[in-house]
């Protein structure tokens, strides 16, 4: 009897420990969900708000203190090409940004009637929908989304990238936090620019571009040619607007090739359509303000270097005076400095020297969190030597110094006190090799997919990649593709899940399958929502009907993702 009663004792202290993880979602360290989000980006919060509206427990894991990736880290100027395609959870959150403006009490720093965007994506009159906001609107909004759902939000948690990914017959059983906090779940997504799950797994990807007759591109590879023309006869226009000025000095005594070359200029830059491992710039989409109360004024940098920004003067000093020549070799200020509401901008980089750090960004998607530190730190440092530079350098001409020292980052948007936020603006870096590569073929119709999970519309689009001297000894810069003029197109269901025999429940929705031109047209921010939301689809019908993520059918997963809104 003693016997009997101690068994049911332990069996009702299991069963009640059982019952405690099964309504809390953890014990200790170790944390259960149906569904792990890591990478708290647009696309990872949009999976966690469709997870939860599936019925699945959700833990949306974020490595730093803020959520919201690049659309609460600058990117107020939505890129989309055609917003017509923009649907689902993705629309809603440009409707919730629509909301937030409507309330009078959103208008600190102007009033609502005295601010018009300019920008490509342009808020018509009437819309339901706003596509311009500040950074701290989208954050305000995911946030109140995030509220009105059943999601566990976890910050500053990075994954153990060597040993913390425990994988059980095929499929991702928990992953390890450097911590050593541990998430338990029946399907994962890999929801960040890096696409560092996805690489701890095990999965195929690869980094930099391909060559063109990889899979028979003409945008691809190493870009030389001043213009390039696609399959179809689309132009990409690499030289205008983003090119140095011509016979601009590599050299750091001009004339003197022993004196050796100024910073990220490149002697060899590899052939005209062959592949590299080089990927195409990144910078700080600036929240800046002319606001004289809400104004930072750009400060000097610590180890502020002149030699960094000699390119920069030797380029204005080029410049004939021809307004043509002027606009299209950056004679003028070198940024978009598209306005955003209560008198703030979205600045992006413009011109053949501007905010894009051109070569300080090649080690950064295999680099460990401290080299990535470091690396962003470098960026950081660039690109605020950059604009005390144009603000103040007595080499820069004076109109210029003028306009730029109006402007200051913003007192009022990010954590840092010398208003510059942590985001990195990470273009790309990973990608995915599943079982479907999308390529230059699929942007331009050539090919079309049978299983689109979601549409894109953007242009095909890279920054620059590298500067190099080119066969007169001068400098040119390398890798900027915009191709433009073709109809939105299907992104496939396969392009954002792995091969079958590599993972069964993880999905890829950022750091998808795609060819570097390609990707370039696809990583827009509206469009990693969009596949997000079709990713945590895709990760709770494989639950209900417990099979591997590739292998749901495509008629089943299309209705659903119609009846949710989404345009595909």
């Amino acid at each position: 009897m003693k016997l009997y009663k101690s068994i049911l004792l332990i069996f009702l202290i299991l069963l009640t420990g059982t019952a405690l993880i099964s309504r809390s979602g953890k014990t200790n360290d170790h944390n259960l969900a149906d569904v792990i989000i890591y990478g708290g980006t647009s696309a990872g919060i949009s999976a966690a708000i469709q997870s939860s509206r599936m019925g699945k427990s959700v833990m949306l894991i974020e490595p730093t203190n803020r959520i919201g990736g690049l659309t609460t880290g600058g990117l107020g100027q939505t890129d989309i090409g055609n917003k017509q395609v923009i649907g689902g959870i993705s629309r809603e959150f440009y409707e919730n940004i629509k909301e937030y403006y409507d309330d009078h009490d959103h208008w600190k720093w102007q009033k609502k009637s005295e601010y018009s965007d300019g920008g490509q994506t342009r808020t018509e009159e009437g819309e339901n929908s706003m596509w311009t906001f500040e950074p701290s609107a989208a954050l305000a909004v995911y946030k109140q989304m995030i509220a009105a759902e059943n999601i566990e939000v976890i910050y500053n948690e990075r994954l153990n990238r060597e040993t913390g990914v425990e994988i059980v017959e095929g499929r991702i059983h928990a992953i390890t936090m450097e911590g050593g906090r541990t998430f338990e779940g029946k399907v994962f997504i890999d929801a960040t620019y890096e696409g560092d799950l996805m690489a701890a797994t095990g999965v195929s990807y690869t980094v930099g571009r391909e060559s063109n007759a990889a899979y028979g591109e003409s945008l691809n590879g190493i870009q030389l040619d001043k213009i390039n023309r696609s399959l179809t006869g689309l132009v990409s226009h690499n030289a205008s607007k983003h090119n140095l000025i011509p016979s601009v000095d590599p050299y750091v005594v001009k004339g003197d090739p022993s004196s050796g070359l100024l910073p990220n200029i490149n002697e060899k830059p590899g052939l005209d359509g062959e592949a590299d491992k080089k990927i195409q710039a990144y910078c700080f989409r600036m929240c800046l303000t002319d606001h004289p109360e809400n104004r930072i004024p750009f400060q000097k940098p610590s180890g502020y270097d002149e030699k960094n920004y000699e390119l920069l003067f030797r380029n204005y000093e080029a410049r004939k005076g021809s307004l043509e020549d002027m606009y299209s070799y950056g004679g003028v200020i070198p940024w978009i400095n598209s306005q955003m509401p209560n008198r703030k901008t979205d600045t992006n980089n413009r011109f053949g020297f501007s905010t894009d750090y051109i070569g300080g960004n090649y080690a950064y998607p295999e680099a460990s969190y401290q080299e990535r530190e470091k690396i962003i730190k470098e960026h950081k440092n660039y690109q605020m030597g950059l604009m005390w530079t144009l603000a103040n350098h007595p080499r820069i001409p004076q109109d210029i110094r003028e306009e730029v020292s109006m402007w200051g980052t913003a007192k009022d948007e990010f954590e840092s006190a010398d208003g510059w936020q942590q985001q990195l603006y990470i273009r790309e870096a990973r990608r995915m090799i599943s079982d479907y590569v999308m390529t230059q073929q699929n942007c331009e119709g050539l090919k079309v997919v049978e299983d689109p999970v979601g549409m894109a519309a953007y242009g095909m689009d890279s920054h620059h990649v590298q500067r190099y001297v080119d066969a007169n000894g001068y400098v040119q810069n390398e890798g900027n593709v915009e191709a433009h003029g073709f109809k939105p197109y299907p992104i496939s269901y396969r392009s954002i899940v792995p091969k079958k025999e590599e993972c069964e429940n993880l999905l890829v929705p950022v750091c998808l399958s795609a060819s570097h031109i390609a990707f370039g047209s696809i990583r827009m921010e509206p469009v990693f929502m969009v596949l997000g939301q079709s990713a945590a689809t895709v990760a709770a019908m494989a639950i209900d009907a417990e099979e591997a993520v590739q292998d749901l059918s495509y008629d089943k997963l299309r209705a659903k993702m119609l009846k949710d809104g989404q345009r595909i």
